[in-house]
């Protein structure tokens, strides 16, 4: 299962839990791709300090995914565009 689910799980079974409201920042942050204090990450016990890891390298990954999705996307269409104008 993906970090990003776990997260998910966790936070919604005790949304009052410190760890929980720790990492909901960090998703709330990253999301709007605002800061968000690393120092805080080490009031986390370990399991939570893991999981907040693995957030991150699955959010750095899905965010390369979309930007590739995106390229191809945009290259997808100047072809389109460029076969159109042929067809002229």
């Amino acid at each position: 299962m993906n970090a990003i689910k776990v997260a998910r799980r966790f936070i919604e079974t005790d949304p009052a839990n410190e760890s929980a409201k720790i990492l909901a920042q960090l998703v709330l942050a990253l999301e709007a791709e605002r800061s968000f204090e690393l120092i805080t990450l080490y009031s986390l016990d370990y399991k939570s300090f893991q999981l907040a890891m693995d957030i991150l390298k699955e959010w750095r990954l899905d965010r390369y995914y979309a930007s590739k999705s995106k390229l191809f996307d945009l290259s997808l269409q100047v072809t389109e565009l460029e076969s159109g104008n042929a067809a002229s």
